[in-house]
């Protein structure tokens, strides 16, 4: 069988390929779908390709499969690790994070103003893929960067190093840099001016370093070989998506509840009421990552926050019931009980993830009485909520889940109101959709919309 284009998504655990025909046609179409565990094990990713390709023959009945192109995903090798280091934490470094969240990137340390010798240590021991240094407003502060550009310098690290702060200090970070093993990459501000944030230059080459320089899972350089479009980070990938859909359709947010985190992405500029009493500003697409939910790896942590006792009540279960419940958790529900316990973790997940996502409202009591300030971002806009992944994808009552997230409201959060649409990437291919996007966005987009049904 011949098919337009396969894309591959190389997870830590599992790899998935989606097929597609049509993508130059007015009606393209996603042809299946294979999995099969990533071997990076086995010391070759290239293994768990050709299994996933090898099922997803298989799954279609046919005698092969040959493909025109092949785009990838990545979030093998435990994904894109970064740190980031700017002036001020509320200020320039926030806007570096916004960056390297919504780019895919699982960012492992945060500093703000002048690096000290415990900061650089704690560099060389996370060895990240990507150093980002960003400080100061564009013809403001400049010592903090240029001292924290000087001092990774001094490392001399073979780790690509992305400069996106004040703009007066251009010449002197290639100078810091030249005859280095880091490979500097020099970008737009990410906080050019007072209360203005910069962030899509920066999320751009994150994604360009990702595809050149951190192909590190065993076997992802035959991967490139193989790959006649890019590679980007998977998470990177959904944003992509996200956005593509917001251009069409208006203000959403993407839940994605995974085995070991929960991603959420939102692309809303939020309501003109709550823009006016915001004290920071907020980008318009929006990642953020919680670690410590995930239904499978972290699956211990929700348990502990939803607590045993209730978790036991809600089930019907005694604690010791329950217990064995834990003991004998699946990445896939293997029984009625093991789906009711696995969609209590992802409602917990789903709720808490958009929760620490989203902003809230403050009062704040003075001389002249109270006023009421908005922190955080604001996603009483929205107007599609959206479930991704497997355990969003594949449970029986998903849409119920998401339905809770509006609802669990308590009165000062800045959460998507009841009226809010609920749609699910029911072929669970919104992050290959993301990708294709890069090269073929109209065909994606109808994809997108056919798998959400609208």
């Amino acid at each position: 069988m011949k098919v337009d284009i396969l894309v591959a998504e190389i997870g830590s655990t599992t790899t998935v390929v989606n097929a597609f025909s049509g993508i130059k046609d007015p009606c393209p179409s996603f042809i299946g779908q294979g999995q099969a565990p990533t071997s990076v094990l086995e010391g070759d990713v290239n293994i768990g390709l050709l299994s996933a390709i090898e099922d997803l023959r298989r799954n279609l009945k046919a005698d092969s499969i040959e493909y025109s192109e092949l785009f990838a995903t990545s979030s093998a090798a435990g994904g894109l690790k970064m740190t980031v280091h700017g002036l001020v934490f509320d200020m320039t470094v926030r806007a570096a994070k916004e960056a390297a969240l919504g780019a895919g990137a699982n960012i492992k340390s945060i500093t703000a103003g002048k690096l000290r010798n415990t900061d650089l240590k704690k560099i060389e021991e996370i060895k990240p893929n990507i150093i980002l240094i960003a400080g100061g407003v564009d013809y403001g502060e400049r010592d903090t960067a240029l001292y924290n550009s000087e001092m990774i310098a001094k490392l001399d690290l073979q780790i690509p190093v992305i400069y996106a702060g004040n703009i007066e200090n251009h010449e002197e970070v290639k100078e810091l840099f030249k005859g280095k093993k880091s490979e500097l990459y020099i970008v737009d501000n990410v906080y050019p001016r007072i209360d203005e944030l910069n962030i899509e230059p920066t999320r751009k080459v994150i994604q360009n370093v990702f595809e050149k320089h951190i192909i590190h899972a065993p076997g992802m350089e035959k991967i490139r070989e193989l790959v006649t479009g890019p590679i980007i980070p998977t998470p990177g990938a959904v944003m992509e998506a996200a956005k593509l859909l917001y251009e069409d359709i208006g203000d959403l947010v993407v839940i994605d509840v995974g085995g070991a985190t929960t991603d959420v992405h939102s692309v809303t500029e939020g309501s003109e009421e709550i823009t006016r009493m915001q004290i920071n500003p907020e980008p318009t697409a929006k990642r953020t990552v919680e670690g410590d939910l995930g239904v499978y790896v972290n699956m211990k942590n929700i348990v502990d926050l939803i607590g045993k006792e209730e978790l036991a009540r809600d089930l019907d279960l005694t604690i010791d019931k329950l217990e064995a419940v834990i003991e004998n958790h699946t990445p896939i529900p293997e029984n009625d009980l093991d789906t009711a316990f696995t969609e209590k973790l992802t409602l917990s997940a789903a709720v808490t993830a958009v929760k620490r996502h989203a902003g809230r409202l403050r009062h704040l009591y003075g001389p002249g009485g109270k006023k009421t300030i908005a922190e955080g971002k604001d996603l009483t806009n929205i107007k599609y909520i959206i479930g991704t992944g497997g355990a969003l994808t594949r449970l029986p009552n998903r849409v119920d889940i998401l339905k809770e997230i509006p609802r669990s409201n308590k009165g000062n959060e800045l959460l998507p109101n009841t009226e809010a649409e609920i749609l699910v990437d029911n072929y669970y291919i919104m992050a290959s959709l993301g990708v294709m996007s890069i090269n073929y966005p109209e065909a994606a987009l109808k994809l997108l919309k056919e798998s959400l049904k609208i």
